[in-house]
Order: structure tokens, then sequence, then C-alpha cells
């Protein structure tokens, strides 16, 4: 009985989460994918928490079963904040297949590198989409056109660094063969660059 009714609630919860997520993307500014899908998420599971509890129907749960449907429900648009719009919005994988079927089906390996250096960039205005994200969550600040990391952004990045370098795998296949490239990706770097910040 409780586990249909917990199904049916998961159910209206899951539905209102789409059906906010969509409003919010089709008639209101959007800073960052991501944030604002885990809002909508959270949106969702208030109003779908509000609306249950005041139903008789659902009055077999007690507070304790309330409180861990919502916290599920947190998960869950959390789950899907990142797996869907993110994932789209973000993922080079999918770009690549949505190149692939834009030019028929088909494109020469040895391009690749100008596809993503001459339209991936521009299409996807992704230096524009980087940044944004980027200030929004305080990593970075632009001075007089110049790109500065914060002590947040810092840390981040030294986190990320650690894992890349410690917990990413050593013998990832990459086409033919299996490397460890990616766990420092800048040992191959231009010593010298000349787009510094005086």
């Amino acid at each position: 009985m409780k586990t249909w009714r917990f199904l049916v609630a998961s159910l209206f919860f899951v539905a209102l989460a789409c059906l906010v997520y969509w409003i919010h993307v089709a008639y209101f500014g959007v800073d960052v994918v991501f944030y604002s899908a885990l809002l909508d998420g959270a949106l969702a599971a208030l109003i779908a928490a509000v609306t249950i509890w005041r139903m008789h129907v659902f009055s077999v749960f007690g507070t304790f079963e309330k409180m861990q449907m919502v916290l599920i429900w947190l998960l869950t648009a959390y789950a899907l904040a990142i797996s869907v719009p993110t994932v789209v919005d973000r993922s080079l994988s999918f770009y690549i297949l949505e190149k692939l079927q834009q030019r028929g089906g088909g494109i020469q390996q040895s391009r690749f590198s100008d596809v993503f250096k001459q339209e991936y960039l521009k299409e996807h205005r992704l230096v524009d989409v980087r940044l944004t994200e980027q200030l929004q969550s305080g990593t970075i600040r632009i001075d007089n056109g110049c790109v500065h990391l914060t002590l947040r952004g810092e840390r981040l990045a030294s986190f990320s660094r650690f894992f890349r370098a410690h917990l990413l795998p050593k013998r990832r296949l990459l086409l033919d063969n299996y490397s460890d490239d990616l766990t420092d990706p800048f040992r191959r770097s231009y010593a010298q660059v000349d787009y510094l910040c005086p």
C-alpha cells in the first residue's frame, strides 16, 4: 500500500520537475544550466511535498517517511539535473554525434581537430559559456580583460589536478592505445606563451 503511494507521489514529482524545468528554460533567463536545473528540481520537490502532504491519501506516511521522500526527490533532482540538461549542454560526445548528423553522417577522422577549432568553439560559444559558469560559481573574476582565479578557484583547481593525477585511470583507452596522457595533460604544454596577464 505505502509502496504504491510512494511510487505515485514520486512519479508526480518527476513529472512536476520536468514541467518546472521546461517552464524555466522556455520563459525565463538561465545563467548556468546545471544550477538552474538544480533549482528547478528543488522547487518541484517543495511543491510536490506541500501538495502531497495535504492530501489525505498520503496520510499513511509518518513525518520521518515524508522527510525521506523529500530527500529521495532531491537526490533524484540532482541526478536528473546533471544527467540530462547538463550532459547535453556540456558534452563533446553529443556534439560529435550532432555534427556527424549535420554533415550527412560522416567526417574525415583527420579533420576533427579543424572541426573543434573552427566550428565547435564558435557554434557553442564555448568560451563565453564556460567563463559565465566560472563567474557564477565564484571561481574566477575578470578585471580589465584579464581572467584571474579566486581563492575558491585555486582550491578547486588544486583538487582537480590532484584527482586527475592520482585517481583517474593510468591506462585509459584513447582510440587504439592505452595511455596516461589525461592524468597530466599539461606535460606537453608550451613553455612560452604570450597570453599571461601582467
